[in-house]
């Protein structure tokens, strides 16, 4: 028995780098997953048996630090949200809920937000007041004009998820890490263009410092992984002062003392980061029950 990593899965079959001598295994998974509703993701580390000489079987998917399922890997060290400056316009509640949903999967947000050269002045003045906010509560932020004259080789750690509305610069952010992808990766360039393949396609791509997940990316932005009292955790800043509320359970909304209130009260913590964990929190509250 062998162990090793999955590096992508297609129609069925999931491709095991062998931890032994790298060498990549074409294998299947043992019918008793299905029975017990477990199914493999890229990233996962793996125990197989070889068959034949390029052929085998995974019997044991080890534990996994954590899993995304929209799209299926795990694993994951960061995930980088690539939002755009303009067109499409830059939207802090969709950084803000990015970063939330990563952070339920208690994996790592790193945000890259793009086309810097359309903005104005006052434009800019205004995105980097609130990336300056994200990254001194701790994230690590770049804000850039052209992509593929930038080196992201140093924003690659481990297993590496983008993440991002169609038309951000994924694509642009691929061939800057990549510079021939187009040429000999033709996977990559089609799996950032939404539609082109199912979501059943997801692969490894290995760069210098790790992978870069070749994925269709996030289906959907919903809080389903999410409930009421985890929420509040997903926000760091948050979580930080917690503890001076009075409160040990405290939601932050209406109990008095509550550290965080005061927190945007005098301006430490960002009035849009609160407004949209209200908003999250209701559309929590509010979700229909799915059976």
């Amino acid at each position: 028995m062998i162990k090793g990593q999955i590096i992508k899965a297609l129609s069925g079959f999931y491709y095991v780098k062998s931890e032994d001598d790298s060498a990549i295994y074409q294998c299947r998974a043992r019918g008793n997953f299905r029975k017990k509703g477990i199914t493999p993701y890229v990233g996962d580390f793996v125990t197989f048996q070889i068959e034949n000489e390029n052929d085998g079987y995974i019997l044991e998917i080890h534990e996994r630090k954590n899993a995304l399922v929209r799209p299926p890997v795990a694993n994951v060290d960061r995930v980088i949200i690539v939002m755009s400056a303009k067109e499409p316009e830059f939207s802090l509640n969709l950084v803000d809920k990015f970063i939330t949903i990563i952070e339920s999967y208690d994996v790592e947000p790193v945000l890259l937000v793009t086309k810097k050269d359309l903005l104005n002045e006052q434009e800019i003045s205004f995105i980097t007041t609130h990336l300056d906010y994200y990254e001194r509560i701790g994230y690590e932020v770049m804000f850039v004009s052209n992509l593929e004259q930038q080196n992201f080789n140093d924003l690659i750690k481990g297993i590496t998820v983008l993440a991002g509305q169609s038309g951000v610069g994924k694509s642009s952010f691929i061939n800057a890490l990549i510079p021939d992808a187009n040429l000999n990766t033709g996977v990559i360039s089609n799996a950032l263009n939404r539609g082109k393949h199912t979501t059943r396609h997801v692969e490894l791509i290995p760069l210098d410092h790790g992978y870069i997940a070749d994925t269709p990316g996030f289906s959907s932005l919903d809080l389903d992984n999410l409930d009421r009292n985890t929420l509040k955790y997903c926000f760091i800043e948050f979580a930080d002062r917690a503890n001076e509320c009075k409160f040990r359970e405290c939601m932050h909304i209406n109990e008095p003392g509550c550290a965080i209130k005061a927190g945007v009260e005098n301006g430490e913590i960002l009035e849009t980061r609160y407004l949209h964990y209200q908003q999250m929190l209701n559309e929590i509250d509010t979700r229909k029950v799915r059976y």
